[in-house]
């Protein structure tokens, strides 16, 4: 890599193999990336301005870069399709998860609509497809404390111990096999509304990790995973202006209208 002029320093230019150390320097090297299965689905932006992005992610694309999936990313995908390099999430959505995700196109506003998510000051609310369960017609919180260990799939709950998760769940509509839920997460743990499905006895359709792991290739696209980042709702931290963004994606084993 040293050879190919692969390590350089902060403005760019390549460092020979024995550079002297110098403290507190950034070195910069580009990996190479493995080859990557391709997502057949579009990004739809929803919405855009000089300050944020908002785009409709499709199931199995990744939100970041990171581990098999770097170029088929949210992030890397709407770097390059808008031109916008310092492109960012201001949250974290699965890759298996679709719907509403906010980015911000520079960096000086990368912490004031983070803090919007780090603070609780956006509502959220996502659709879900799971067994219909007619008694959920009233809505119903579920609450639970939800730890996920590094390196571990799944999160898992603690039995007895205070709860640090929350979730209202509600059951929209069903054809009396399947039902088309609402649920609104009031904290933000890993997986939390796949695990209080899961509680309630109705694991989420074609979910690979709750009741159990099973086994997936990243080149099938056939059993998207039925969960749906379906509105967001915030106010501007810059602007003080309502924000609603919902998603134009149904989920593919909801309940026929």
């Amino acid at each position: 890599m040293f050879a190919e002029g692969r390590w350089c320093d902060e403005q760019g230019d390549p460092l020979p193999a024995d550079a002297p150390f110098v403290p507190n320097r950034f070195v910069w090297f580009h990996r190479d990336l493995p080859d990557e299965v391709e997502v057949p689905f579009a990004v739809d932006v929803l919405y855009r301005d000089d300050r944020i992005v908002v785009v409709d992610k499709p199931h199995f694309l990744a939100a970041i870069p990171r581990g098999n999936h770097v170029r088929q990313s949210v992030v890397v995908r709407m770097r390059q399709e808008l031109d916008l390099p310092e492109l960012s999430p201001a949250h974290r959505l699965d890759r298996v998860t679709a719907g509403v995700l906010l980015l911000t196109t520079r960096r000086e506003f990368r912490a004031p609509y983070q803090q919007v998510f780090e603070y609780r000051r956006a509502s959220k609310t996502y659709r879900v497809v799971a067994a219909a369960d007619p008694t959920l017609r009233d809505p119903v919180t579920v609450r639970s404390h939800i730890v996920k260990d590094r390196g571990v799939w799944q999160a898992r709950e603690v039995p007895d111990a205070e709860p640090n998760a929350s979730t209202t769940i509600r059951l929209l509509d069903s054809d009396g096999d399947r039902g088309l839920y609402e649920a609104v997460p009031h904290t933000g743990k890993t997986h939390q509304i796949r695990l209080h499905f899961l509680r309630l006895g109705l694991p989420i359709i074609n979910d690979p990790l709750y009741p159990t792991v099973s086994g997936w290739r990243l080149d099938d696209f056939s059993a998207p995973l039925q969960l749906l980042a379906h509105r967001l709702e915030f106010t501007d931290p810059l602007t003080d202006e309502p924000r609603i963004f919902t998603s134009h994606r149904r989920l593919a084993e909801a309940p026929s209208p």
